[in-house]
């Protein structure tokens, strides 16, 4: 299999899961198994195939910015990085919907988060959190008023 094939199986794997968390977040199989687990773990199996049997460039490593470049330089481990990200992100947007369930965010709030998510890794989960946050704020602020009207 080349890499550009890998790199569109694991992609195609990756959207079929953050379509599942935005089209169909309900859906047990969709966000208790298919994005969470399933779709990462395929993923993941590609990803410890390349990292093992790839063998870095001299020099190449993850204790400076200048290794890690040299390390991308190798487009089997500059794949394997880049379905790294697909796994994780896909994993922590999962994580999102199923969180936002718990604590009673509707869906339509999430979905921003997911596109920041699925773009932008860390902006996204930052996005949740901040969503979240207002959200049990503005819960906490009505559930205050409702106590003292009664």
């Amino acid at each position: 299999m080349t890499a550009e094939q890998i790199f569109s199986l694991c992609s195609m794997f990756a959207m079929t899961g953050w379509a599942g968390l935005i089209l169909a977040p309900q859906w047990t199989v969709t966000r208790d198994w298919a994005a969470p687990v399933v779709a990462p773990l395929v993923i993941a199996g590609f990803y410890i195939w390349l990292m093992t049997s790839t063998t870095p460039p001299a020099g190449s490593g993850f204790g400076s910015l200048t290794e890690v470049a040299l390390l991308f330089s190798d487009p089997n481990l500059l794949l394997a990085g880049w379905i790294h990200y697909l796994a994780f992100d896909l994993f922590v947007g999962a994580w999102e919907v199923r969180d936002a369930q718990r604590q009673g965010i509707h869906h339509l709030l999430v979905i921003p988060c997911l596109f920041a998510t699925l773009l932008a890794g860390p902006a996204g989960l930052a996005l949740y959190w901040l969503v979240r946050v207002v959200v049990t704020l503005v819960k906490r602020s009505k559930h205050q008023d409702e106590e003292a009207a009664a």
